[in-house]
């Protein structure tokens, strides 16, 4: 594993980590914020849990679980893609720039959600990471190839042999026996 991936990963992870326990320890302090985004999900996807208090611990969870995994270089793409997953609903719950009414805090907001945009950046890059081993999809291509080309060896084999082959065995047929 390259050196950029063993000190990149765990930087991208850490505010992850951090924010996430923060989410599971007290998500009272931003269960107002994510409100408004978190009720139109909960109507949508029947598997999240109807208080959005839970909804915020459960994806702090997901950030501190996959932050660690990101982190220590286990599943890193699995792990890339669940935190993007919790980041996109949480920078348009938290950092709603648009709506912010002082300029002061609009421009806070702003340098806070186009950080975030970065951070997802950074986890789709992580995500497409395959860490100089080919993708799933390539070794699938490659193999394929490999068996066409073996098929076509054998259909020629067959096509150079089979033409004696059945020669000399009408030949045998015509003989006295």
């Amino acid at each position: 594993m390259s050196l950029l991936r063993v000190a990149g990963r765990p930087l991208l992870a850490s505010m992850f980590v951090a924010g996430g326990m923060n989410s599971v320890r007290n998500p009272e302090a931003v269960t107002p914020l994510a409100e408004p985004v978190v009720r139109p999900l909960t109507e949508r996807v029947a598997l999240l849990p109807d208080r959005t208090e839970q909804v915020v611990r459960l994806s702090g969870g997901v950030q501190v679980a996959a932050g660690i995994l990101l982190g220590l270089g286990r599943l890193p793409r699995l792990s890339a893609l669940a935190l993007a997953a919790t980041l996109v609903p949480t920078t348009v719950a938290g950092h709603r720039f648009w709506e912010a009414e002082d300029p002061a805090e609009r421009a806070q907001q702003r340098i806070h959600f186009l950080k975030n945009l970065s951070m997802l950046g950074g986890l789709l890059i992580a995500a497409d990471d395959t860490g100089g081993s080919p993708s799933w999809l390539w070794r699938g291509r490659h193999t394929a190839r490999g068996l066409r080309r073996d098929a076509g060896l054998v259909r020629r084999s067959v096509r150079v042999t089979a033409g004696p082959a059945a020669t000399i065995g009408g030949l045998r047929a015509k003989l006295p026996g």
